[in-house]
Parts: C-alpha cells; structure tokens; sequence
C-alpha cells in the first residue's frame, strides 16, 4: 500500500511548520497544494523521472485520497520539495535544512530515476571493417525519432 497524496501534502506542512493537528487547511488549501504538487510530479516525469505517481489529465482528475504507488526512496524527495514550493504561498520560509535535504533527495532520484536518451549514430557514419552481414550497406542507418504521436495521441517510444 503505497502513499496517498494527503499523506505526501501533510508531511510537506509539517515540514514548513503547518501541521494538521496544530493548523486546520481548508479543502480549498488542500486542493491548491495537490494541483501544485500534481505539477511538480509531471516536471519530473517530463525530465524522465519516473517513479509511478499517477499524474492527472486535468485538475479537476485529482483526489486527495488517491494512492500513488510510488517506490519509498522517492518519498523524501516528494515531500521535501513540495514543502518547498508550497512555503511562500503559506508565508513560511523553508530552513536550509529543508532546502537541502530537498536538493540532496532530488538528486538522489535523478540518479536513480533519470533514463538517458539513447544514442543514435548518424547515417554518415561508416559501419566498419568488422561488420559482416549479409547485407552490404556500409554506412549506419537512418536515425530513427524516438518519439513518435499516433493517431490518437498516445506517445510511443522506440
């Protein structure tokens, strides 16, 4: 059973010093941090930080109680840098603590997370004395995009 998105925004409060049984949040308040944190997440996935947080197509898609299903290493990043996106907008400021244990956990997961693309030789490039097929083409193929739209907008990738 993986982490609710209520339980990533409460540990993000508690991190700038607006705990829940100290400070009551609104729904509105609530909501406002989830589409914050919702936009993050899908920052980091478009960086190709993947980690399975279930990222909505609208705002309006989003709950609260929602599982996430992502792995325990990317907790500490989760909730740390939410903290610090949502602190000005509470009127907190984020310790230096906080800012870099944001940091070092981010890049913790970069490292783990991140795939980098894949190399493609250009079509210019000779294959070599040492390849032996059947075929005779000397020179590489053609780069292929590695990311192709179909039809219905689904993204594939090669």
């Amino acid at each position: 059973m993986g982490w609710t998105k209520r339980q990533f925004l409460n540990a993000a409060f508690e991190e700038i010093g607006l705990a829940a049984y100290v400070f009551d949040l609104t729904p509105e308040q609530l909501e406002s941090a989830m589409r914050r944190m919702d936009v993050m997440m899908a920052t980091w996935n478009a960086k190709g930080i993947r980690v399975g947080y279930p990222i909505p197509s609208s705002p309006e898609n989003s709950t609260l109680d929602q599982e996430t299903g992502v792995p325990d290493a990317a907790n500490e990043a989760i909730i740390t840098n939410t903290a610090v996106r949502l602190a000005p907008g509470f009127g907190k400021v984020v310790s230096p603590d906080t800012k870099a244990a944001a940091k070092q956990a981010y890049e913790a997961l970069m490292a783990k997370a991140a795939m980098p693309m894949e190399q493609q030789f250009p079509s210019t490039l000779p294959r070599g004395a040492g390849h032996r097929t059947i075929d005779i083409q000397p020179f590489m193929p053609e780069p292929v995009d590695p990311l192709l739209a179909g039809g219905d907008g689904q993204i594939e990738f090669n």
